[in-house]
């Protein structure tokens, strides 16, 4: 099958982390041999790359748009990334008109090409999702929209992206999702439960396992040998790096390392100077994503205190790598931890929680390789299948 994949999560050559996990997912689809794919990745329109160079986080973010190819190929996939209107204050009104407007031009191009697609394989409902139905409907391409957080948490608390949303989920052909979680989201939103299929992300086993350089990572970062914790996300609030900051001085001795970039670095390396504990706190900034496995290995244990999520892949990774994570209650936890080989998932995200939760686990650690084996029963290929299962159904 001839599939288009079309998302704005996807990783390129100005930020080769970005929305990896939607890669990921389609690398070992079209690996299975049953699926091909060309991705339509659009970017934000910005017209100065030398703009970073004009300081502050914000510009720099913009500017490094500015800066991503037309096209790419990553993977042996091709990537296209289209550029559509991302309006300062008004793009989450105006992101469905402008990611479609861009869409189409570029999809028609596909097709005077030569591209021919059998469906629509979209990423994130909102505004991704909305713009795919209206190709679908203009091109006559059924679509399959997955669902992945923020988009059925957060979004639909805004009237018009709500009411898009739904519309999305109506006109869609099939829905997915990460977690049980977030399809109860989808059917609170009127989702039938029989058109949403729960897909959870996998992990790559190869590229994440242990590595033998736990005491050559830590000795790297001036870190000794006690307890060593990581914490792995962008520096923004919903991830709750501040609350995992807060449970340092409840765990004397222990180390924290923050593996990520964005605008709460500041705030966060203040926080920890506040705190006192700023000599156990490595910022260490975003790390490409096949460094991942050095850092998973040389801690004793993940935190993730996120607020939200659909799926948290970091949970998996960790564990592909022998170690046990300490997991907020958000979304897809509780499915990723089920077994003390794996870690915990908290009741409540709270600094004293936390310091609790890592306490209990740390007293306790299991041992690395049942960890490792836990992990190894969540590999793509169950849901590389399902994939298959639900593009056949519908193209039937």
């Amino acid at each position: 099958m001839r599939l288009l994949t079309f998302s704005t999560l996807y990783p390129n050559a100005a930020q080769p982390n970005h929305g990896v996990f939607v890669e990921n997912r389609l690398r070992h689809l079209v690996a299975s041999g049953a699926a091909g794919s060309t991705v339509l990745a659009p970017v934000p329109y910005f017209p100065f790359a030398a703009a970073a160079r004009l300081g502050g986080a914000r510009m720099q973010g913009w500017a490094r748009y500015a800066g991503i190819p037309a096209r790419e190929e990553r993977h042996g996939l091709a990537v296209h990334h289209p550029r559509f209107a991302a309006l300062p204050g008004i793009g989450m009104l105006t992101g469905p008109a402008t990611l479609y407007a861009s869409a189409r031009r570029a999809l028609a191009r596909l097709l005077a090409e030569g591209h021919r697609f059998d469906a629509i394989d979209a990423h994130y409902v909102y505004p991704d999702g909305v713009a795919a139905v209206w190709l679908g409907h203009e091109f006559g391409l059924p679509v399959v929209i997955t669902a992945r957080g923020s988009d059925i948490s957060q979004l639909p608390n805004h009237a018009v992206p709500r009411r898009l949303i739904q519309h999305a989920i109506r006109r869609a052909d099939a829905l997915i999702s990460v977690s049980v979680g977030l399809k109860d989201g989808l059917v609170a939103l009127g989702a039938p439960a029989g058109k949403v299929t729960v897909l959870r992300n996998g992990v790559d086993l190869q590229a994440f396992r242990p590595t033998g350089d736990r005491l050559e990572t830590r000795a790297a970062f001036g870190i000794g040998c006690g307890p060593l914790l990581l914490s792995v996300g962008h520096l923004i609030p919903r991830k709750g790096h501040d609350l995992i900051l807060r449970a340092l001085p409840l765990l004397p001795g222990h180390a924290l390392m923050i593996l990520g970039e964005g605008p709460e670095r500041a705030a966060l390396q203040a926080l920890a100077e506040k705190l006192g504990v700023a000599d156990r706190v490595h910022l260490l900034g975003a790390r490409p994503h096949a460094e991942l496995p050095r850092f998973y290995s040389a801690a004793d244990a993940l935190v993730l205190a996120s607020s939200r999520e659909g799926w948290a892949n970091v949970l998996l990774e960790s564990m592909a790598c022998g170690t046990p994570v300490v997991a907020s209650p958000a979304w897809g936890s509780r499915e990723a931890v089920r077994s003390p080989a794996a870690g915990l998932v908290l009741e409540e995200t709270t600094p004293e929680a936390i310091a609790a939760g890592l306490r209990r686990l740390l007293t306790a650690r299991p041992d690395r390789d049942a960890t490792r084996r836990y992990a190894e029963g969540f590999g793509w290929e169950d849901t590389t299948q399902g994939q298959l299962s639900v593009f056949r159904e519908v193209l039937a």
